[in-house]
């Protein structure tokens, strides 16, 4: 490849909305961003992600997953009428929230774990609000242009072309946002069924309530706010500061070597001026999202979302020059590079202190090891991570999917029958958490000569009965147990009602308490 003047090289006319000489006031006027087109590995990487992400979002509830004729085919189903959440094979029932609940703390220090590794990656590519941005920016650039007709048009008079084209991208975001509000209410009821009510204007108001704010809060952050809403509104920005160490990788300007700063490379060679690769071209500035100049260094705006690693990464190609001004590098790495640079900090950066003769670099340079993000403190977050991971996946292999309650009437207690003997009440619920029909066979164990009885099944009394109960549902039945008077010790016993599906092997247990009178000592 052919190595070009710096002066070939177009210079853009960008200027970051934050700046490390410059702050703007607490509250300012918003500045508009046009970003440019970005080509590279980081964006090529965050299509992916993006493709991903939206295809499980708007894909997801659509989704199957045959559990039987008892229970919903939905694949991913929040269903709060029943207070089920489905997940494919697993059925999360409201008193097994903790699996919910460790899902979260993973999640968490999964999130901790990825930012103290490479920063603020969860901003960069995943987070839902850079994900929608970036597909409003992409419907943007297909209806106004790349970033220069898109100033020039944002700057134009207002013509009738103008006019078609803002309506024609307002009306496509509109879609986006619509759709995006109603994909999240599909999670929450069989989605075909819904789609035809939402149709038909037949749903329950909450699901166009739910659509319209949803709507609403899509269009204005991923549309019109943009980055504010990460800038002012998120807090992830003022907390991760605090998860990075020395180690930690951020998108980084290495000024080490492209400064000082010069577009007339030959002249300053001429004159005898040390020169950086740093070409002053702006590219950076021009394809950032949030209108950052990286090379004022790290700033709370940064999402390091790479795509100036990417700009950056093209314009060093054309010049003939290496790549990775702009680059993921850790603070250490930075600093000892700017060491050798400025010869310990005694003078300006210096470029032939990093170079040799032919240009490479010194072999003092520090460069990029994995081994240098996979430290302590990683090890210790992935392994907090993985145990709760096991043990959820160990509860979700062992969990019973049978359950007894019991309830002792409270008024009266116990009631004396006609032959002395005593009676008490109990509510017994039986909880069958499959989705299929089941007998369980109810037992007493325990209480010396006594018996129970069932309401509305047959024989009468007996230690064991065979009660059917429904697919994913909880059976509540009333049982009565009787003690002859001449078996009662004390005013206070203890029995178990035991549970058990003899085709399963899974039962259940219960200690209740069996009360009596005083006199009946």
């Amino acid at each position: 490849m052919p190595v070009l003047d710096q002066t070939q090289e177009e210079r853009l006319e960008a200027e970051a909305v934050t700046s490390a000489t410059v702050r703007p006031p607490l509250y300012a006027a918003r500045k508009k961003i046009f970003p440019g087109r970005a080509s590279g590995r980081f964006r090529q990487f965050k299509w992916l992600v993006m493709a991903i992400t939206l295809g499980i979002y708007y894909l997801g509830p659509w989704l199957r997953c045959d559990r039987g004729p008892y229970a919903p085919n939905q694949a991913v189903l929040l269903d709060l009428a029943n207070r089920r959440f489905y997940f494919f094979s697993i059925e999360i029932w409201p008193q097994e929230f903790y699996y919910v609940a460790g899902l979260l703390m993973m999640a968490g220090i999964g999130l901790f774990m990825v930012t103290s590794m490479v920063g603020r990656a969860w901003c960069g590519y995943t987070c839902p609000q850079t994900v929608w941005v970036d597909l409003f920016l992409v419907v943007e650039r297909a209806i106004e242009g790349d970033r220069n007709a898109r100033i020039k048009l944002d700057a134009g008079p207002w013509t009738l072309r103008k006019i078609l084209l803002c309506m024609t991208k307002h009306a496509v975001w509109l879609v986006i946002a619509v759709a995006t509000g109603g994909a999240w209410i599909f999670y929450f009821a069989d989605a075909p069924k819904l789609l035809g009510e939402i149709m038909a204007g037949t749903a329950a108001s909450a699901a166009y309530v739910t659509i319209a704010v949803l709507t609403g809060t899509t269009y204005v952050f991923g549309g019109l706010m943009r980055e504010q809403v990460c800038t002012y509104m998120c807090p992830w920005p003022r907390i991760q500061a605090a998860m990075l160490d020395e180690n930690s990788l951020t998108v980084t300007y290495n000024d080490w070597r492209g400064e000082p700063r010069s577009r007339h490379t030959k002249k300053a060679v001429a004159f005898g001026q040390p020169v950086g690769d740093c070409v002053d071209c702006k590219s950076c500035m021009a394809v950032c999202p949030m209108g950052v100049d990286i090379r004022d260094g790290q700033q709370l705006a940064c999402i390091t979302c790479a795509l100036c690693i990417d700009a950056c990464d093209g314009v060093m190609a054309k010049l003939g020059r290496a790549r990775g001004l702009i680059s993921y590098a850790t603070l250490a790495d930075y600093n000892a590079n700017m060491a050798l640079a400025t010869a310990n900090g005694t003078g300006a950066v210096n470029p032939t202190l990093i170079r040799n003769s032919n240009t490479s670099f010194v072999d003092g340079v520090a460069h990029f090891d994995l081994r240098k993000i996979l430290r302590l403190r990683t090890f210790i977050y992935l392994g907090a991570w993985s145990a709760i991971g096991l043990v959820l996946v160990y509860g979700l292999l062992t969990r019973e999917r049978l359950e007894l309650n019991v309830l002792h009437d409270r008024n009266p207690q116990f009631v004396t029958l006609s032959d002395g003997s005593i009676r008490n009440g109990y509510t017994v619920k039986l909880l069958n958490m499959i989705a299929e029909p089941r007998t369980i066979v109810l037992t007493m164990e325990g209480l010396a000569g006594a018996d129970m009885s069932v309401a509305g099944v047959d024989p009468p009394a007996g230690r064991s009965f065979a009660i059917p109960v429904e697919p994913d549902r909880l059976t509540t039945i009333k049982v009565f147990v009787r003690q002859p008077a001449d078996q009662i010790n004390k005013p206070m016993q203890s029995f178990t009602f035991r549970i058990a599906d003899e085709t399963s092997s899974e039962s259940a247990e219960y200690t209740a308490r069996f009360n009596a009178p005083e006199i009946a000592r």
